[in-house]
């Protein structure tokens, strides 16, 4: 079975213990995460949503610079074990269980949307983007991570972190659900977003534990990172009709 989402619930009681090897490497991805996404903002006291939150690692991290964050996942008892641990550190995050193709918000209600390790396991990728561009505020930004669809990354992250190293579950990606840069680019501008700026994303060390640790890279034929932003004004708000200017001289 490939795309298997179950993987997640099966881990929630231990999501945040340290003793799983996959869970401490999506764990580990995090600072190499933010590492970019703090250039690309200031999370103080913007509301911001966390799409497909899991157990809540990148939630937590966005949460402790200020964010005031909303989670959402369809792994509900990944959902219940980030609402114990946010409970158990006092912080208050919000957390729902549902998919990015339907998100229970109203429209312009989120400063940013933060989507990591997701977009290549969506359903509906132009649905999802469309409910990022509904639930964003005008200028309002979207961060991501995915993975490149292409012969290195399937060898990288099937081949190699899947079958030999372990570092994923068997079967936690379908290669053919990646996504190539200029794909995912021209799904943002059909939902209405102005793509910006990518980068890679990738192992630049090991810890104490021999586990890898992770950074921004220029190579982006494996993982890359990325960025999107809600114009201000859409076309049609940006064009004054006749009824709407100073009327006729």
């Amino acid at each position: 079975m490939r795309n298997d989402l179950t993987i997640y619930d099966k881990a929630a009681d231990r999501w945040w213990s340290d003793d799983i090897r996959w869970v401490r490497t999506l764990k580990n991805l995090v600072p190499g995460r933010m590492r970019w996404f703090d250039r690309q903002i200031d999370w103080q006291g913007k509301a911001v949503l966390d799409l497909g939150c899991a157990g809540g690692f990148m939630a937590e991290a966005m949460a402790a610079r200020g964010a005031n964050v909303t989670g959402i996942d369809p792994a509900a008892e990944a959902i219940a074990a980030a609402r114990s641990h946010a409970r158990s550190q006092g912080l208050r995050i919000g957390y729902d269980v549902g998919v990015g193709e339907a998100l229970p918000y109203d429209a312009a209600g989120f400063d940013a949307v933060v989507c990591v390790d997701v977009l290549e396991h969506v359903t509906d990728l132009h649905k999802v983007l469309a409910e990022v561009a509904r639930v964003l505020r005008p200028g309002g930004l979207f961060l991501y991570d995915t993975i490149n669809r292409n012969p290195l990354a399937r060898l990288a992250t099937i081949t190699i972190a899947e079958d030999l190293l372990r570092l994923l579950p068997r079967g936690t990606h379908d290669p053919a659900m990646f996504i190539r840069p200029a794909e995912l680019q021209r799904a943002l501008q059909g939902a209405g977003l102005v793509p910006g700026p990518i980068t890679g994303l990738g192992p630049r060390g090991v810890n104490r534990r021999f586990d890898l640790t992770f950074g921004p890279l220029p190579l982006t034929a494996v993982l890359f990172m990325g960025l999107a932003r809600k114009p201000q004004l859409s076309p049609a708000d940006a064009t004054i009709g006749p009824a709407e200017g100073a009327g006729e001289p």
